[in-house]
């Protein structure tokens, strides 16, 4: 019978095949559920949501129905980790066990953004002495004989750059071992926006950005990060190959990777820099302009405090924002468009993409358009970062006309539903708010739980007594209630503070009143660290947001995980703000209930998710805010979006825990 003929098989015999080739695999009821929805939901060309707890095996549960897809599918994560994951370990894996099923090999690819390859037209042009663009433009002002040897570093890296690029065949970065510093890689890589495209540079014929989109369009299941996602939306589509279903991993943080993707920034700083890069291609008197409109930002920066922009910009910022507008689209006009036959395309078309980006910059502050957030960021250090911030308000709008058009989207995360609904995930994804919990219009959701029995392996503690929290740093209570919980256990304990003066009071604290190894983010790298807590038994490891999702420590190494307060957002992050005072506007009192909470519920239960990471894991979740158990109107809400762990507010309970955990 010819291969063509072959009945296709199932999802399930896929699946089948893919489980039995992982090390001790075993079906798991929640994974074939969702192979089944996500099979049905590409049939019928509707999106689906789907939350799948942390042991649920949902990267094999979204892989397995996408090979059955007639056409390419792309899947994009968060994180690097996950990325990696995919890419490494279970798609190869996967690929190897379905062959026989299938008939064939399905075949895949990792798709990353411009400047994580190496670019062969920078690497001919890099200055191994004199790096011009990065000593000079991006760093602070030098010390006193630092840079002879800095420089002499950077060369040396370049060098191990040139030799490594005679041998590799796909100029990712990540391939790089060992690797160079961010520095160095900025004088062999390209940003997007600095390209002239394949066919006007010189060496188009060798990019291998370019090599790595031919790979993509040509492989079944394509892997790239939300980032890159949000850049394609923006534009319109140009990067990620065309496919029918879209996966969206991690989806928990695609809207916020879509807003900073929209976000755009003015500084004093990126204008000298525009000028001095450009000042070989355009008149002295644009450059002058250029230099003046910089200094005019720094002045007009510098008197206005740190925050939103709420009543539009000040004069002496309108002022200065008119005069890069102004001297920007004077240089564009001087440099004009960029030719193949240019003597050298690149250099021209960075020049010209830097004052592009400044100019467009520049027109949307100055249009102070409602559905955009406007405000001055500034360093903690006095004479430090001064920035002039444009974000949208919402890109809910942005997510609902872009990411759902010509292909079935799949949404998939541990922390979907908050307050047990799919409603707010889904608003914030551009999806119409359904009328029932399970669907709504042209979508519906799927809760396929966790294999890990909650009640049994956990408990969530929160201590009730406690004074509410209402100065920064750690409250006195609040420590001592640490402190009583890390001996009970002795040691085996995560904690995630909401911020760096929180987390070093508590190290502080149980450095001096206990012998305790006591690992603080920021003393060592995150995987350092990490790898530390993992091995040394009875060590702690304190730090903030980074740790709340960054961490998977499964086993008797972390056993209680303490959260010192709500991480509801600060008043002072403008976005936040912004999007709370529009919710008010529209309807008064809701901005609290529709912004801050659901941001604290995704937060917390990522936080929360730390400690059960398998279904050997035992342990407590303290909450060292008494909000959680006695704020009526939200308190409820942030515990429905948490994991179903066994509820006290009784101390000793916890303690008595901990105890019999530190024996067994």
């Amino acid at each position: 019978m010819p291969a063509a003929s072959k009945k296709k098989p199932t999802a399930e015999q896929i699946l089948a095949a893919a489980v039995g080739a992982v090390p001790g695999g075993a079906s798991r009821p929640g994974q074939k559920a969702m192979v089944e929805a996500i099979d049905k939901a590409v049939k019928s060309k509707e999106h689906l949501l789907v939350q799948a707890g942390t042991g649920t095996g949902k990267s094999l549960g979204y892989l397995t129905p996408a090979l059955l897809v007639d056409g390419p599918v792309v899947v994009s994560t968060a994180t690097l980790a996950l990325q990696n994951q995919l890419v490494e370990h279970d798609l190869p894996r996967l690929v190897e066990a379905v062959q026989p099923v299938l008939g064939r090999r399905p075949s895949f690819a990792v798709l990353k953004g411009r400047h994580h390859y190496l670019c062969v037209a920078k690497l001919e042009h890099a200055d191994e002495e004199t790096p011009t663009d990065t000593l000079f433009d991006d760093a602070p002002a030098p010390r006193a004989g630092q840079w002879l040897g800095e420089a002499g570093k950077l060369g040396k890296q370049i060098q191990r750059v040139r030799a490594w690029a005679e041998k590799t065949e796909t100029g990712d970065r990540d391939e790089l071992d060992p690797g160079v510093d961010d520095t160095a890689w900025k004088q062999v890589s390209m940003p997007a926006r600095d390209c002239v495209g394949a066919a006007r540079c010189p060496y188009g014929a060798e990019c291998f950005a370019e090599a790595s989109r031919v790979r993509a369009r040509e492989a079944d299941i394509v892997v790239t990060n939300h980032s890159l996602l949000a850049v394609d939306m923006i534009a319109e589509h140009q990067i990620v190959p065309p496919h029918k279903l879209l996966v969206v991993d991690e989806a928990h943080e695609l809207a916020d990777r879509v807003s900073s993707a929209a976000q755009a920034e003015l500084t004093a700083e990126a204008v000298e820099r525009a000028g001095r890069r450009s000042r070989t291609l355009i008149s002295p008197a644009t450059a002058e302009a250029l230099a003046a409109a910089a200094d005019a930002l720094t002045v007009g920066l510098a008197d206005i405090p740190a925050g939103r922009l709420t009543d539009g910009l000040p004069e002496s910022l309108r002022l200065a924002v008119s005069q890069i507008e102004s001297a920007t689209r004077a240089g564009l006009t001087g440099i004009g468009e960029v030719k193949s036959d240019d003597p050298d395309p690149v250099t021209k078309q960075q020049a010209k993409a830097v004052l592009d980006d400044i100019s467009t910059t520049a027109q949307r502050l100055l249009e102070e358009d409602a559905s955009d957030v406007a405000w001055v960021e500034k360093s903690d250090m006095g004479s430090g970062r001064r920035a002039l911030v444009v974000a949208p308000l919402s890109v809910a709008g942005t997510l609902a006309q872009s990411l759902y058009a010509d292909r079935t989207v799949v949404v998939t995360s541990a922390t979907l539903t908050l307050g047990g609904r799919f409603d707010t995930v889904a608003r914030s994804l551009g999806l119409p708010a359904g009328t029932t919990d399970s669907e709504g219009d042209g979508w519906t959701s799927l809760d396929v739980g966790s294999p890990f029995d909650y009640p049994k392996q956990g408990i969530l503690y929160v201590a009730a007594h406690l004074p509410r929290p209402a100065m920064s740093g750690l409250p006195e209570a609040a420590g001592e209630e640490l402190l009583k919980l890390v001996q009970a256990l002795g040691g085996r304990t995560l904690g995630l503070f909401s911020s760096r003066k929180a987390a070093s009071q508590a190290a502080e604290l149980l450095r001096a009143r206990t012998d305790l190894p006591i690992l603080l983010q920021g003393d060592e790298t995150l995987p350092i660290l990490v790898r530390k807590f993992r091995e040394q038994k009875e060590s702690c490891l304190f730090g903030v947001m980074s740790l709340w999702q960054g961490v998977d420590v499964p086993g008797d190494s972390c056993q209680l995980v303490v959260i010192d307060r709500l991480p509801f957002p600060r008043p002072d992050e403008p976005l936040a703000a912004a999007r709370s005072a529009a919710a008010d506007a529209s309807r008064p009192g809701s901005g609290f209930s529709s912004v801050s909470v659901p941001i604290a519920a995704v937060r917390l239960a990522q936080g929360v998710g730390r400690l059960i990471r398998s279904t050997g894991d035992k342990g407590v979740v303290a909450i060292l805010d008494s909000r959680l158990e006695t704020a009526r109107s939200y308190g409820t809400f942030l515990r429905r979006s948490l994991p179903p762990f066994w509820y006290t507010t009784k101390t000793e309970v916890a303690i008595g825990a901990l105890n019999r955990l530190a024996k067994g």
